[in-house]
Parts: structure tokens; C-alpha cells; sequence
């Protein structure tokens, strides 16, 4: 599937969230908020260094746009993460009422929007979100592989 020039540049700036991550020791995971073409928050993973269970990169770039708007609905709201967002991620993206999800890899383990569940397609909820997968996802994977090597070499 193809996306949209400006569906590249945010995913691009989501992998750029994903690296700060990897340069961190922390999962390579970033996000950012769009609205109006324009990123309004963006996040990644700082699980470790805040010490804090929900400090996935889609709930700190759904905090930051939040706080930028100042409504706790982000309607008309893209997000782009590069990995498949997680359980409490995806409440998150619903309650928030983001209009737009795209996301790069698919998450195996605890991925929520298509993997394990998938949560935005039931239609029990009053929102729903357009999901869209793929986007940059070899460059997903390639980063969430250099981290989990790294944590297996013998040298950590």
C-alpha cells in the first residue's frame, strides 16, 4: 500500500522519537501526534528511565498533544508509531479519540490493533479509528533488531 508523502515525513519523525529511544537503552518505539500537518506531540519509549509501566511512546505523544491543545480529545488527530501499539496504548488512542492510526511493524506479542487483538475493528466502542499498517516497516523492525541483539550479546 502506498501512503501519502506527508504519512512518510511523520513516520520518518516517529522513527526519529524511536532511535532517541535505542540511544537510551530503552525499546526503539516513537510516536507523534498530527494535526493540521503539523506534529503537536511526540514521545518514546521511556520505560526504564522514568521507571513508569505506561511511558510507551504513544501515551507520552498523546500526553504532549493533550497538553498542546489543551482538550483531552485530540480530534482530527493523526498518530504514527512504529510498532504496533500495546493494549493500554490502544484504550489510550480510543479515549483520546484519535481520528488516525498508522503504524509501522506488527507486535507479535502484545500488539492490540491486529496481532494478538484487535481492538479499533470491534464495535463496541462510541469512536472508532482508522488503522493503517506498514508504513516504514522494515525500518521498524531494523531498529527493534539492533536493540534485541544488543541485549543478547554476551557483551551486556
Amino acid at each position: 500500500m502506498l501512503f501519502s508523502e506527508n504519512s512518510y515525513k511523520f513516520m520518518y519523525a516517529a522513527l526519529q522519537e524511536a532511535e532517541t529511544a535505542l540511544s537510551k537503552n530503552e525499546v526503539p518505539i516513537g510516536a507523534v501526534v498530527v494535526y493540521n500537518n503539523r506534529i503537536i506531540g511526540k514521545g518514546h519509549n521511556q520505560v526504564e528511565s522514568l521507571k513508569d509501566p505506561t511511558a510507551h511512546a504513544e501515551m507520552l505523544a498523546i500526553t504532549a498533544a493533550s497538553n498542546n491543545l489543551g482538550d483531552k480529545f485530540l480530534l482530527e488527530c493523526d498518530l504514527y508509531v512504529t510498532v504496533e501499539p500495546c493494549l493500554m496504548c490502544t484504550g489510550a488512542i480510543i479515549n483520546s479519540r484519535i481520528t488516525r492510526l498508522f503504524f509501522g511493524s506488527f507486535e507479535p506479542k502484545f500488539g492490540s490493533c491486529g496481532s494478538i487483538y484487535n481492538i479499533p475493528d470491534q464495535k463496541l466502542f462510541n469512536h472508532h479509528v482508522k488503522v493503517f499498517s506498514g508504513l516504514l516497516s522494515n525500518e521498524s523492525e531494523s531498529l527493534m533488531t539492533v536493540f534485541f541483539r544488543s541485549l543478547r550479546s554476551p557483551n551486556n
